[in-house]
């Protein structure tokens, strides 16, 4: 996808896109050549698939999210700040957190936000620990192709508020989602819709599994990395 196309694919989307926000997304590109040369960002070193399977494919939550009725968002896993610093790009009004295990790629992050004028949040963190002061505080929680949808779903529901959302970005996803079904009812959520498309030109198949929350996480629900890892959460009776 060069650029010409991605403008087109995201006025499909029906998102507004600036000049300012080219920009922006052309010093993101470059900046990302820059430091990726150092230190390993993205395996993606191509304008194409950058436009393509990171700018592009960030956006194509609204095909199921409204985006203009988020306040805040946490992006789980963040890496190079895919989707969450492009979110943020389009939509400025959302309050970003961006956290990630990495402190190179915060540090990455931290650098590209002062070239780009962004204000986000940084958390160089494990989720779960995070997650210990911060429950229930978000309207979205997002994360791209960073675990299997069950440890997924147990380190990132607890983050997201009562009636807000938790969105996989996924390529395939076989038998993920039969594994996740009773940790995603136990902590209180259940799978609204998944959206399966090709990103372009029928390449690379994308699955977003919009997930809502309907009740509150308490302290006491959170387990440890290891535990949640080992022992899948089970309902009574089986």
């Amino acid at each position: 996808m060069n650029k010409s196309e991605f403008i087109e694919e995201v006025k499909k989307l029906n998102v507004n896109i600036t000049d300012d926000m080219l920009e922006k997304l052309e010093i993101y590109k470059n900046f990302l050549y820059e430091y990726n040369s150092h230190t390993n960002l993205t395996a993606i070193t191509n304008d194409e698939d950058i436009y393509l399977k990171h700018f592009y494919d960030s956006l194509t939550i609204v095909k199921e999210v409204n985006l203009n009725e988020i306040e805040n968002l946490l992006d789980i896993g963040t890496g190079a700040g895919f989707p969450g610093m492009v979110i943020k790009i389009f939509f400025p009004h959302i309050r970003v957190t961006l956290l990630d295990s990495n402190n190179k790629k915060i540090k990455f992050l931290e650098e590209l936000a002062n070239k780009l004028n962004i204000e986000v949040e940084l958390i160089n963190s494990r989720v779960e620990n995070y997650a210990k002061t911060n429950l229930n505080k978000f309207d979205l929680v997002t994360s791209r192709a960073v675990a299997n949808l069950r440890v997924l779903a147990e380190i990132s529901l607890p983050l997201v508020k009562t009636k807000g959302l938790f969105v996989a970005y996924k390529g395939s996803i076989t038998s993920e989602l039969e594994d996740a079904k009773d940790t995603i009812t136990i902590l209180h959520a259940k799978v609204l819709k998944i959206i399966t498309f090709f990103l372009h030109n029928n390449t690379n198949e994308r699955n977003l599994i919009i997930i809502s929350k309907n009740g509150e996480t308490k302290l006491n629900d959170l387990r440890p990395y290891a535990k949640i890892l080992k022992k899948p959460l089970q309902k009574k009776g089986k």
